[in-house]
């Protein structure tokens, strides 16, 4: 269990990120049209994981703007955009800002991927969304970076996760 915080308050996730040198767990997630992508769909590449509680909120939608700007200047290399948000809502946000480098998957079905990874909200007003976390796995699958982010507010250290491709 990882303690974070909301606003200064104390919350947890239901466990720890995997760790640096291990395989990325197989998923099963929702993609904007319906249809469900899994680690096998992006077989062959990098994947920066961005991950969130919901596109509606500020640092979200920062984080998610900061790596379509990057994206598109990474080879082999794609950015994965997870959060329990509808697949409706994600795509509204990117068609609305004119992002498409990123792909938005969703979870909201069973938070299994927050699970499986440990990045479940156990406690406080977001308990069942994700936490802020970046996870960076080669194109073999295995994790080169992790990052939990501390206070749920602040954005990721974009440069750490993009320097490790």
């Amino acid at each position: 269990m990882a303690s974070i915080t909301l606003g200064g308050n104390p919350i947890h996730t239901s466990g720890e990120l995997p760790k640096v040198g291990t395989k990325l767990a197989d998923f099963k997630l929702v993609q904007n049209d319906l249809s469900v992508a899994s680690l096998s769909t992006f077989a062959g590449k990098n994947l920066i994981l961005n991950i969130f509680p919901s596109v509606d909120t500020g640092t979200c939608a920062a984080s998610v703007r900061k790596f379509n700007e990057t994206a598109g200047k990474l080879d082999n290399t794609t950015v994965l955009c997870i959060s329990r948000d509808l697949p409706f809502a994600q795509k509204r946000f990117c068609g609305a800002e004119g992002l498409e480098d990123v792909i938005n998957l969703s979870d909201f079905n069973s938070g299994d991927f927050g699970k499986t990874n440990g990045l479940e909200i156990v406690d406080g007003p977001l308990a069942g969304l994700h936490s802020r976390a970046i996870i960076v796995a080669d194109a073999n699958g295995t994790i080169l970076y992790t990052e939990q982010v501390n206070e749920i507010a602040d954005e990721p250290n974009y440069e750490a996760a993009l320097a490790v491709l």
